[in-house]
Formats: structure tokens, C-alpha cells, sequence
């Protein structure tokens, strides 16, 4: 399979409001795909829509060879934000054991298997030292951690990720950055959204959104100045300048060149 995801003329709409007007971009597999643009133009909306909780309005959009309904058990959403309640007496262990619980069945106990994955993702984002600890007592960055750890020990094809590097600690960063890296290792397509242009710039693929898809492709064909100045509004401003100027530089993390 060359491509995971393929858009044709697709519309998706929030309420009464035009999210994404009708665009055409494809995913590849195996690889990790950036969806970058300003604020509000639609890189959330298309990662819902992959992930078949936003229904498309017209168009066609292809996840997996199906529609993204179907595609859902194959499919890993990790959140940029996710709400804990205060108080809840939920551990670490138990918030990354979840990602299991649809293949248990209401009766069903996890296998050695699931335990196995488990103890392997909290390895992985280096939180097992903090098995005990409850949710709420975590800092932001580690709290990320798990949730990542929650979305690589369940079963999947596609990883998706919305904005997994914004607002984090060096440490957690560095972690979040390297799981990027590695699931395409293991057979993983990757998409997440940024607003960092260098993380785009890094990526394998990238799909620039401004109401619309400006672009998909290669970073090197997608970035360019007059995509750019599509996208955010530059005007004659030189590309180097323009994007530090409107795109700040978060914790990018590039100790993995392709």
C-alpha cells in the first residue's frame, strides 16, 4: 500500500462553518506526515475526519483502503488535550492499560500478551518509574507521556498525534519526538499536526491547510515561499524571515535525520 489516506475533493464542515473546503492530499504509509498551517485553518479538523469522528460533507476520503468508520480499530488518536478530572483514582498503569480494553471483551482479562505491550509502550516513553503515580499528580509533560504510551500499546496501523511537542518539558519532548521517529521502525504511518515549520521540515511528507489544502507532498515541494504566502499570509516577505516571524520555533526535536 503507497498511501494510506487519499482525499478527493473532500469538504468538511464544524456546525455551519466551512473547515476545510474542497481539497484533494494523500498520506503515505510508513512514513510521518505533518499537517502544519496557522490557528484554525483546519490541521485538527483533518486528523477528526481521518479518525472517522468528523463526517466529511462531500468528496471522497480512502483511510486504509475503507472508509474511516471501518478503519477505526486500526486507527491511534492521541489527543492534544485531555481532561482529568480532579480526584480520579486513576494510576499510570491503569491509563495505559486502557489502550487494551477493546480487544477484552466485558468479561475478558488481559493476556500476557497485553500485559506485555503495556510494560513495553511505558518503557518506551520512560514512565515506568511513575506506574503508581495518579494522573492528576503528574506535570503536564509527563501526563503526555502516558497518554502517547496509551496510543502505542494499543492495536494500530496509524498513530495520530495533534501537536504532540507544544508546551512541553525538554525531557518529555526529546521521549514524544524519538516515539515519532521510531513507530515507522515498527510499521506505523505517523501524522501529527504542528505549528513548528523546521518539525514539518523534517517530517517525510507534509500537508499545508489554510481553510484548504494549499499543499501535500514533499516538504521540499510543499514549503515554498509562494505556498507559505498562501497559507499565512506573508505578503513580500523572504521565507526565512516570514516564518520567524510568524512561526515561532516550539521544542523541535531533529536527532533523527531521514
Amino acid at each position: 500500500m503507497s498511501d494510506i489516506v487519499s482525499a478527493q475533493r473532500v469538504v468538511i464542515t464544524r456546525g455551519s462553518r466551512v473547515a476545510i473546503s474542497a481539497s484533494d492530499f494523500t498520506i503515505p504509509a510508513g512514513k510521518i506526515t505533518a499537517i502544519i498551517g496557522p490557528n484554525g485553518s483546519g490541521k485538527s479538523t483533518i486528523l477528526h475526519a481521518i479518525a472517522g469522528l468528523l463526517s466529511i460533507s462531500s468528496g471522497e476520503l480512502s483511510v486504509l483502503n475503507n472508509t474511516p468508520l471501518l478503519s477505526q480499530s486500526q486507527i491511534s488518536y492521541v489527543l492534544q488535550y485531555t481532561t482529568v478530572p480532579a480526584g480520579t483514582p486513576l494510576t499510570v498503569m491503569e491509563a495505559v492499560a486502557m489502550a487494551r480494553y477493546p480487544g477484552l471483551g466485558l468479561f475478558g482479562r488481559p493476556s500476557q500478551e497485553d500485559k506485555k505491550l503495556v510494560l513495553s509502550a511505558m518503557d518506551r516513553l520512560e514512565i515506568s518509574n511513575l506506574a503508581k503515580r495518579h494522573l492528576t499528580e503528574l506535570s503536564g509533560g509527563q501526563r503526555q507521556r502516558v497518554y502517547v504510551a496509551q496510543g502505542i500499546a494499543q492495536d494500530h496501523s496509524i498513530l495520530l498525534l495533534d501537536e504532540p511537542l507544544t508546551g512541553l518539558d525538554l525531557n518529555s519532548a526529546r521521549t514524544i519526538d524519538s516515539i515519532i521517529h521510531d513507530e515507522p521502525v515498527h510499521g506505523c504511518s505517523v501524522v501529527l499536526t504542528t505549528h513548528d515549520l523546521e518539525e514539518a521540515r523534517a517530517a517525510d511528507h507534509v500537508i499545508l491547510t489554510a481553510g484548504s489544502v494549499v499543499g501535500s507532498g514533499k516538504p521540499a515541494d510543499v514549503l515554498t515561499t509562494n505556498n507559505l504566502t498562501k497559507a499565512y499570509g506573508l505578503g513580500s516577505l523572504h521565507e526565512d524571515k516570514a516564518t520567524d516571524l510568524i512561526l515561532p520555533t516550539e521544542h523541535h526535536i531533529n536527532d533523527h535525520p531521514h
